[in-house]
């Protein structure tokens, strides 16, 4: 019998301070009011929505919020656009893979990712192609902004590195296993390298969509 007592009282102390550090969290939490906990809950269901945009020729337009900007802000994806942001179709697509962007038609019908992909195939040969490397490189942690300009496909910047930052580390071209790259073409795309004073990636795509990277330096003999 004195041991049941005592095994009743270490469970009443037990419950007591459990009772007593609630108490100390309730009274250290602040008080807020009906008003202010609606608005809160709005903001993080809001936060977790995923932004809605709207496809365009070969572009994408995000809404105007914080939340569209943040793509852009944090992670580089896309250009400002007087409050918006605007989304090449690669970008695009990899936010609606991530369940952070909604796409819609301009009439507002809403896009699956797999309409979504044959829309864009139809609309930019290579497209798959180029984003299956986009994608790999993307989860690698690298920001990867298209290089027309340059005369290749991507610049990607380190890691860590945003661009604005410091220069792109690379020029990136994909390809896919099946198609033929000439000499010509190949000494064309150490040129582009060379000229922008860039390192040259090749992405090379199999039919398992895996990707082997392929860096190429100049060496002086």
């Amino acid at each position: 019998m004195p041991a049941k007592k005592a095994t009743k009282k270490k469970a009443t102390k037990k419950t007591a301070k459990r009772a007593a550090k609630k108490a100390v969290r309730k009274a250290a939490r602040p008080e807020i009011s009906e008003e202010e906990e609606g608005e809160l809950v709005s903001t993080i269901r809001k936060a977790r929505e995923p932004v809605r945009a709207i496809l365009g020729d070969e572009q994408v337009l995000t809404e105007s919020s914080d939340a569209a900007r943040d793509l852009y802000a944090q992670s580089r994806y896309g250009e400002l656009d007087k409050g918006r942001v605007q989304l090449s179709l690669l970008e695009a697509l990899y936010l609606l893979e991530k369940e952070k962007l909604r796409v819609a038609s301009a009439a507002g019908r809403r896009y699956t990712t797999e309409q979504f992909i044959r829309k864009a195939k139809r609309l930019q040969p290579g497209f798959w192609t180029r984003y299956v490397v986009f994608r790999d490189m993307r989860n690698r942690g690298y920001i990867v902004k298209t290089a027309l300009k340059f005369g290749a496909d991507f610049r990607v910047y380190d890691r860590g590195i945003k661009p604005g930052e410091d220069h792109a580390k690379w020029v990136l071209f994909p390809i896919h296993e099946s198609n033929t790259l000439t000499w010509h073409d190949f000494a064309a795309k150490n040129r582009v390298a060379h000229s922008t004073k860039k390192r040259l990636l090749i992405g090379v795509v199999d039919e398992e969509s895996d990707v082997t990277y392929f860096e190429i330096a100049w060496k002086r003999p």
